[in-house]
């Protein structure tokens, strides 16, 4: 927010931020030093109202993400989503009993799922996997 005059000059620019799921208890276990989801959500309203392309990083998709997209809905211009790529979180999906949500077949279901979901709010949905 520091850097809107910044933004403000250049046409060219879309400002991003990576939210990884709206549900902020598993963001305190995946990411316990990011901001809370809502303080970044108000950060990318506050760009786009401001006149900023902006958009959200859904990536990794974290458990909890399917309910993103309605709250980003009017506050970025599009969302690019992506898959859990390192193995690292690997023990915290187990030690969670979420190994299903770090599978092929769910990060499949849930592109698919935040896709259409962008696409009946008009949003642009950019995978990257």
């Amino acid at each position: 927010m520091r850097d809107m005059d910044i933004f403000r000059k250049s046409s060219r620019i879309d400002v991003g931020l990576s939210i990884t799921t709206a549900d902020d208890a598993v963001r305190k276990i995946f990411e316990p030093m990011a901001p809370p989801i809502t303080e970044r959500l108000e950060a990318l309203a506050a760009l786009h109202r401001n006149g900023i392309r902006t958009y959200a990083m859904i990536a990794p998709i974290l458990p909890g993400a399917e309910n993103l997209i309605r709250m980003l809905a009017g506050s970025v211009d599009y969302v690019i989503i992506d898959r859990m790529n390192y193995s690292h979180a690997d023990r915290i999906y187990e030690k969670h009993g979420w190994q299903e949500k770090n599978s092929d077949g769910y990060f499949r279901r849930m592109g698919s799922r935040m896709a259409h979901a962008c696409a009946a709010l008009g949003l642009e949905c950019r995978s990257a996997y």
